[in-house]
């Protein structure tokens, strides 16, 4: 089976062992407690990588950090496995114990690492599940040097809370004044909840502007459409990308630049635009299958090639404040 699924070429099409199978399968009925981190599977290196880690979490008290490669969990080799199922072997009962072998450094995230080569090493962790919150919208302001006062919303993740988090955003940036434009932070966000980013496209985009197209394997179309409901489609929106935004962020991101309604700036990001069903075989273990495509209102396919910004601005690391990135462009 492993070698007829990889006579398609596609990564993200593969055979799950048993065991695998039924953690894939435990995760996606919700697990209990984990330890807080966002992983995206890297195609080009074969890797899961850690995307953030959840202040607060197991994860960050440990040291791991975004860019590390999850290499074991419990002993098991971790290498092609899917980000779901590295996902579903972390998570447990609370206070459980887990072990986690990480890598770092070497470019082992498959990015550039901003030009900064840092030698590789390898680090083995217990730690203890505990019940995480995922990090909410958080909001603010600052002005700009131009004089413009620019509110920020830091969207760490997509979910279903997503678009009620972001309204209540732009409600609290506003309180003490209108402001002049909305900079939306999606630097390190690797998506979720994919229609959450559709549900939020719909918050910026008039009637009928296009946000997406789902093409499966036949060439079938779906297409996700703004109803212009309660949308904001005069403000000014700068979204801040890097090279970890992908999926769900890069849906909502690429239809609001395809729809001239936002500023893109930042690097260009991951290019993860693909959709996995997961069947069950009889034998208990399972296979992933890409069923669908995602495909841009301008008609871009951007696996594996990315958002590209309109701007570039050279200060605009993860570490940089949303000020710093748009320094010179608001």
């Amino acid at each position: 089976i492993k070698t007829m699924l990889s006579s398609l070429g596609d990564p993200y099409t593969r055979f799950l062992p048993r065991e695998k199978f039924e953690a894939l399968t435990a995760y996606a009925k919700g697990g209990s407690a984990g330890i807080g981190v966002s992983l995206l599977e890297n195609p080009r290196t074969n890797n899961v990588v850690v995307m953030a880690a959840t202040k607060g979490g197991p994860a960050a008290a440990a040291g791991i950090q975004a860019g590390d490669v999850i290499q074991e969990v419990d002993g098991e080799s971790m290498k092609g496995a899917s980000a779901e199922v590295v996902a579903a072997k972390c998570r447990g009962e609370p206070g459980g114990k887990v072990q986690v072998v990480i890598r770092r450094g070497s470019y082992l995230d498959g990015s550039n690492n901003n030009g900064k080569a840092t030698k590789e090493t390898t680090e083995c962790l217990t730690l203890t599940r505990a019940k995480v919150k995922v990090n909410p919208v958080e909001s603010a302001t600052f002005a700009s040097s131009s004089g413009k006062k620019v509110g920020v919303l830091k969207v760490p993740s997509f979910s279903q809370e997503t678009v009620a988090q972001i309204v209540e955003g732009l409600r609290s940036v506003s309180n003490d004044g209108m402001v002049d434009a909305v900079a939306i932070d999606l630097r390190g966000n690797v998506g979720g909840y994919m229609p959450a980013g559709v549900e939020v496209a719909k918050l910026f985009l008039p009637p009928r502007a296009h946000i997406i197209a789902e093409v499966n394997k036949v060439g079938a179309i779906k297409g996700y459409d703004a109803d212009g409901i309660g949308a904001e489609t005069t403000l000014p929106v700068y979204l801040l990308v890097d090279g970890r935004t992908a999926s769900a962020a890069e849906i909502f991101a690429a239809a609001l630049q395809d729809n001239r309604r936002a500023v893109v700036v930042g690097s260009k990001t991951f290019g993860k635009g693909r959709i996995q069903n997961v069947q069950a075989l009889e034998n208990g273990s399972g296979v992933a299958v890409t069923r669908a495509r995602y495909v841009t209102p301008n008609g871009r396919d951007l696996h594996g090639v990315g958002i590209k910004p309109d701007k570039e601005p050279s200060k605009c690391d993860v570490e940089d404040s949303a000020l710093t990135c748009l320094a010179d462009i608001v």
